[in-house]
């Protein structure tokens, strides 16, 4: 694995676990695909550190189980603007 890919990989599980984001803030935030933030986190950072990326997993985790809250509020807001 290249070192910049290493660097991004890294600050990229380190911004998860300390705000909790999700993985489109966080590609957001980075500049790159959602995609590649979730490659990055599900299948390099374990090669990188292992304790790291079960951190990560658990904030994914929760994220994935409150997914249709947060979908459902952000409707809420967006018809509550309109009318």
């Amino acid at each position: 694995m290249q070192d910049y890919i290493q660097k991004r990989v890294l600050e990229v599980c380190a911004y998860i676990l300390e705000t909790k984001s999700t993985v489109r803030q966080a590609a957001t935030v980075f500049k790159v695909s959602k995609s590649t933030v979730h490659k990055d986190l599900t299948e390099r950072l374990p090669t990188l550190n292992k304790k790291m990326a079960n951190k990560v997993r658990a904030v994914l985790e929760l994220n994935k189980s409150e997914r249709h809250l947060r979908g459902g509020e952000a409707t809420r807001k967006k018809y509550k603007e309109i009318g």
